[in-house]
């Protein structure tokens, strides 16, 4: 099989492309790609896995593989967050870092996320020359001098943590927190930085199952239902939740509302530029609401739009351009931190938010609302067949002038392809990097609008 990297690592069902065979060819050619860039001054390697069927055998056989091409090899000794894996690499000042996880993929899946020596995911443009080093191996042989050495990433990374949220606003406001890790490495993480606070905090699903209790492990809304009912019947402060690998977040308001995550990105912007006073840029995929950028107007702060995938945030992020990147799909990260998305820092900015502003979320976002307006948005997926896979690139190649009688003002294809339509709503067809399916996403100021837009875009694809 041909070995591809999507918008964050190889992904691929256990047993079926997942395999031994094929995780070794992989970790030879990053093995190969390091040595044939790097030389053989910088030779130190993360190796972590999350909480997936497998996870530890799989990275036990990459840092052996490691090892035997001359790497030292840290080997992380629990299910590891993603953002901690990408902490250790800077902290470390590692070549890079291979962490097993198929983040919110279903159970079945496993995969391999491949970060470089900033902490960022790989670009498109270094993953491909893995891919052909994946297709054309060589034989060379073993170099002496590599290592395995257990790890334990978390503690300075939780110190990390500590010097970019307010703690000691956190600790003094006394509030009650439900938190859901879904079966994954958040556990031991969010839940502890809290109770060390001397916060209460209750916590569910926060043991090891590779099965994420039959579903995938995505801090959607109907996913955490357990934390929803919690902070409804208990009067909490927040409900928070964090995906297989740590990576993407989920908030509940105090109320019990589900905070979209578009409209998170939205109030951490604006707390942010408010608290911190920072004036850089803000940075938005292009499949991510339009909201961040009436907010960022608002504030006076530049706007970048990016492609799908986090690695093109964390370009920002790195040259210290935006204050905050964020992607509809729950990922953020922020100015002075590292460039990869990281669930447990929003949740805790989330936390931090509330405290400082002594107002709920939902308020914050209506505040929001009565400065800039009320954006309303939504995604599906339409799934791929043989027939509709055959089309697909012909149809997105077309120049329409209006959809569902919409006049389109302008087409853009940074990343699938958005049109603008004169209305202010716009609408975005982009094949998953993935899974078998194209996601529509959309945004009006009119929720019924959406349905409709949404509905209209499902159409064009298939008619």
């Amino acid at each position: 099989m041909k070995i591809r990297f999507g918008t964050s690592g190889w992904r691929a069902i256990i047993g079926d492309d997942f395999t031994f065979a094929n995780v070794r060819n992989v970790t030879e050619a990053i093995c190969r790609y390091l040595t044939e860039n790097f030389g053989e001054d910088k030779r130190t390697l993360i190796v972590g896995h999350d909480s997936r069927f497998m996870g530890e055998k799989f990275s036990q056989v990459a840092a052996q593989i490691a090892r035997n091409k001359g790497f030292r090899v840290l080997l992380c000794n629990h299910p590891t967050p993603t953002p901690t894996i990408s902490h250790a690499i800077r902290h470390q000042k590692a070549v890079g870092g291979l962490n097993f996880t198929a983040s919110r993929n279903p159970p079945e899946y496993q995969g391999i996320k491949f970060s470089t020596s900033d902490g960022a995911p790989a670009l498109p443009e270094i993953t491909k020359q893995i891919e052909n080093l994946v297709e054309n191996p060589s034989n060379a042989e073993d170099k002496s001098g590599g290592s395995i050495e257990e790890f334990d990433a978390r503690p300075e990374y939780l110190d990390d943590l500590k010097t970019k949220i307010n703690f000691d606003a956190i600790a003094a406001a006394k509030g009650k927190f439900a938190y859901d890790a879904l079966w994954g490495t958040g556990r031991g993480y969010l839940d502890k930085i809290l109770r060390d606070c001397g916060l209460e905090v209750e916590t569910f699903h926060d043991w090891r199952d590779v099965t994420f209790g039959g579903m995938s492990p995505e801090p959607g809304e109907k996913q955490i239902a357990d934390v929803v009912e919690a902070v409804k019947t208990k009067g909490l402060t927040l409900g928070l939740a964090t995906d297989g690998d740590g990576d993407r977040f989920g908030v509940i308001d105090s109320d019990g509302t589900f905070i979209q995550p578009n409209h998170l990105i939205a109030i951490l912007t604006d707390y942010l530029a408010e608290s911190r006073g920072w004036t850089l840029g803000v940075a938005r995929s292009v499949a991510t609401s339009h909201l961040i950028d009436r907010v960022a107007k608002d504030r006076g702060l530049k706007l970048y739009e990016t492609p799908v995938g986090f690695k093109f945030i964390g370009e920002l992020i790195n040259k210290d351009e935006i204050i905050l990147g964020g992607e509809e799909s729950a990922g953020l990260s922020i100015r002075g931190h590292f460039p990869e998305k990281d669930g447990i820092l929003a949740c805790l900015l989330a936390v931090e938010a509330v405290t400082v502003r002594e107002k709920s979320l939902t308020e914050q976002l209506e505040e929001i609302y009565s400065r800039v307006g009320k954006l309303e948005s939504g995604r599906i997926g339409v799934k791929l067949n043989s027939e509709i896979a055959l089309k697909l690139k012909e149809k997105l190649s077309q120049e329409p002038s209006e959809i569902g009688g919409r006049k389109i003002e302008n087409i853009n294809r940074m990343d699938g392809v958005k049109f603008i339509f004169a209305d202010n709503s716009w609408m975005l067809m982009r094949p998953s990097g993935t899974e078998p399916l194209v996601r529509i996403y959309a945004e009006s100021e009119d929720k019924k609008d959406l349905e409709v837009l949404l509905e209209q875009g499902r159409k064009y694809l298939l008619e």
